[in-house]
């Protein structure tokens, strides 16, 4: 792998861990001060929506359609059809979203009850859910340009600004909780007012750098633009097949709004630890990789397209299997030293442990999927991910219906989990059946390897972390030090095996194919 990538991956892989750590204290901030309660419930669901479609537009369907045409301009056009093109995408795109954002307004109940209908027996989530939903919509529309300008950023390799702009929605988040809620009357609809604060300052953050680069877009909405109608066109499928996992949770909170209040709550905040691993390693990964497979694939370099993916594979399961083990093996000591404080309760850690432990399962496909679907959506084939998703989204529904009555919440977790490792089993399978992908040597060798390597951590993490009541018993500095000094040890003890084995790491910054 060229030095070039590996040191985009690891800048994105750098600022987004940035984002989530900030993120997590933004979570610590929530569970201290409102808990698990009908009101957090609430606005969980209310966020989830403009949150799900942040997912959709930032990581996802946008930025897969949006990315590999706008290669494909800066390979074949000149600049200044780039530019239009730009500016057509962005005020199309800003005209659409401000539909969206007013139907919502005027139809918000709705919205909610078909997101959640179990909230239409219960009036107090309910009235909460809507009014939050109402202030929040506009973030739609900011977080849809915030998305595009970040994919214009990263098309021209420049990675880091739209990787750390989250980070400004979680200080928002944070400064209105702390400093503006404990002064209101009803403090839960202040952190509606954070989320549309942090959504402006996201956008505005990256104008500049998007002027510096020439490309400041312009709203112009020409809905015949070429350009336009071709990302269109790959957008509308991708929006479905790009998004299994998110849409699957979507389908978890429908499910866990019949079940007792806290429900939804215990899976945002085990879905919120699953996704730090997730965002610094399958996200990262994936938005650095799409440009480079995009351009690989117009230049028709096969060789240099298989040998990105490979690399990007390698790296994904040598990251992404240690974080699933040690997930799981900490879930309780993690959910113990960051959020078991205030109004979060022991009876909240010990809830939120359980689907923490099954979304840890699913781990490894959701990072899988990230990067499988980006081989695809850099060929701009979009109906073999799309057909995959609908089959995983199918077994995810029949598996919630199968899993709810014994598990109950931690069911519809492990529908999730078990939905996204089939999603990146038939995505691996058809890639190397059509030999769109073909495997570098040794990968045998490789993962023997790493289970032997995670099987050695998870024993020493498993003898040093003891049971969950010693963790609930200690100060919060014990706490820490020793969720510090165990991570520190597994991560030790995990390299050390793989050096004994004979897993070089250095050679893992360079395919085994030359790509230039």
């Amino acid at each position: 792998m060229s030095r070039k990538l590996f040191k985009s991956t690891m800048i994105l892989s750098s600022m987004t861990l940035i984002s989530r750590l900030v993120g997590f204290v933004r979570d610590v901030v929530l569970a201290v001060i409102f808990g698990a309660g009908p009101a957090f419930d609430a606005f969980v669901v209310a966020f989830k929506i403009p949150n799900f479609m942040r997912r959709l537009f930032g990581e996802g369907a946008f930025m897969h359609a949006f990315v590999p045409v706008l290669t494909e301009y800066q390979t074949h056009r000149s600049q200044k059809e780039v530019h239009q093109f730009i500016n057509a995408i962005f005020g199309s795109l800003g005209m659409a979203l401000l539909v969206i954002v007013v139907l919502t307004e005027i139809i918000a109940p709705l919205v909610i009850m078909v997101f959640v209908p179990g909230f239409a027996h219960d009036l107090v989530r309910l009235t909460y859910a809507t009014e939050i939903l109402r202030i929040t919509s506009p973030y739609l529309l900011l977080i849809a340009l915030t998305a595009f300008a970040g994919a214009t950023l990263n098309t021209f390799n420049r990675f880091a600004v739209p990787a750390f702009t989250p980070v400004l929605l979680n200080i928002a988040i944070i400064a209105v909780a702390c400093f503006w809620a404990p002064n209101v009357s009803t403090p839960i609809y202040v952190l509606a007012w954070g989320v549309l604060i942090g959504g402006f300052l996201q956008l505005i953050s990256q104008l500049p750098f998007l002027y510096h680069l020439g490309c400041l877009p312009i709203p112009k909405g020409w809905w015949c633009d070429s350009g336009v109608i071709r990302v269109l066109k790959l957008m509308v499928p991708t929006l479905f097949g790009v998004s299994v996992a998110q849409i699957s949770l979507l389908i978890d909170n429908f499910f866990a709004s019949f079940l007792a209040a806290g429900s939804i709550s215990w899976l945002y905040y085990s879905d919120r630890l699953t996704y730090l691993p997730l965002g610094v390693i399958g996200v990262a990964l994936a938005t650095v990789v799409l440009p480079n497979l995009s351009r690989h694939y117009s230049s028709q370099s096969t060789n240099a397209y298989s040998a990105t993916l490979d690399w990007a594979l390698r790296m994904a399961i040598l990251i992404g299997m240690p974080a699933a083990v040690a997930l799981f093996i900490l879930a309780g000591p993690l959910l113990a030293t960051l959020i078991y404080h205030g109004a979060f309760t022991v009876h909240d850690v010990l809830m939120t442990r359980r689907s923490l432990w099954v979304f840890s399962i699913g781990l490894p496909g959701f990072i899988l999927v990230k990067i499988l679907a980006s081989a695809f959506y850099a060929r701009q084939n979009i109906k073999t991910p799309v057909k995959i998703a609908a089959t995983a989204m199918g077994a995810n529904l029949i598996l919630n219906v199968l899993l709810i009555h014994p598990f109950a919440y931690a069911g519809l977790a492990l529908a999730t989990s078990l939905a996204s490792t089939l999603n990146a089993g038939l995505l691996l399978y058809f890639l190397l059946r059509r030999s769109i992908y073909k495997p570098a040597p040794n990968w045998s060798k490789l993962i023997f390897r790493l289970v032997v390597a995670n099987f050695v951590m998870g024993f020493v993490i498993v003898w040093f972390s003891g049971k969950i009541g010693q963790w609930l018993i200690w100060s919060v500095g014990e706490r820490i030090w020793h969720l510090l000094v165990i991570i520190f040890l597994g991560f030790f003890i995990y390299l050390v095996t793989l050096w004994i084995s004979g897993v070089k790491l250095s050679d893992l910054r360079w395919s085994p194919m030359e790509i230039d």
